[in-house]
């Protein structure tokens, strides 16, 4: 028998960011049950022209309603300034890029895009930025840096990208029970710990006698 989870999300997903507590407690819930977690970039937003003022402001908007239900913290003070181009996917190749490098340690840098974009205003779109911040994380700099622009490291991002795709996930965060190869929905958006704790104590019950 062979089970995981498989957590579907994107670290410039605001909601993603809100889940990030809870996400931490459910990922070791299921450690502490001897089922490991991996992270799947989905790609959240693909953009080439900087974002607009209606655009900012409804994001924005979107940011307050996390900050709101979740608690987590927001930097809205200068957050996406003028020429802003959000584009997710450099911050999830980076996540591919540390998960082909070192599985456990992605978390790691996962925390560090995302505390760096939301409360930190921090460019996370740029590899330089995002180079640094692997390296605050423990992976070596410039072994980093060659992972990140490797053929191989945009082609898993492209395929993490078409499977969520496939899978027909419209929404992130998305938390996935996977058992022999059967996939089981814990969730599909924000939900509170309280709600999924009990449905992945079940789950993982169930992984252990089957």
């Amino acid at each position: 028998m062979t089970a995981r989870l498989l957590y579907v999300m994107d670290p410039m997903c605001s909601w993603c960011w809100g889940f990030a507590p809870v996400a931490e407690a459910l990922i070791a819930q299921a450690q502490a049950a001897g089922v490991a977690t991996r992270l799947v970039p989905g790609g959240l937003r693909s953009a080439s022209t900087a974002l607009d003022a209606s655009t900012r402001r409804y994001i924005l908007e979107h940011w307050q309603a996390v900050a709101e239900a979740s608690g987590q913290t927001f930097r809205f003070d200068g957050a996406l300034p003028e020429g802003f181009v959000y584009d997710t996917e450099p911050a999830c190749r980076a996540l591919v890029a540390a998960r082909e490098l070192d599985a456990e340690r992605v978390w790691d840098l996962l925390g560090l895009i995302q505390r760096g974009f939301y409360e930190q205003g921090l460019d996370v779109t740029r590899a330089p930025q995002l180079v640094d911040l692997a390296e605050q994380a423990g992976f070596d700099r410039l072994g980093f840096s060659e992972a990140l622009i490797r053929s191989e490291t945009r082609a898993a991002t492209v395929a993490d990208f078409s499977w969520v795709q496939d899978l027909g996930i419209a929404g992130f965060p998305t938390l996935l029970a996977e058992r022999n190869g059967q996939l089981a929905l814990l969730t599909n958006g924000y939900q509170p710990l309280e709600r999924l704790q009990p449905l992945l104590a079940r789950w993982l019950q169930q992984a252990a006698c089957a």
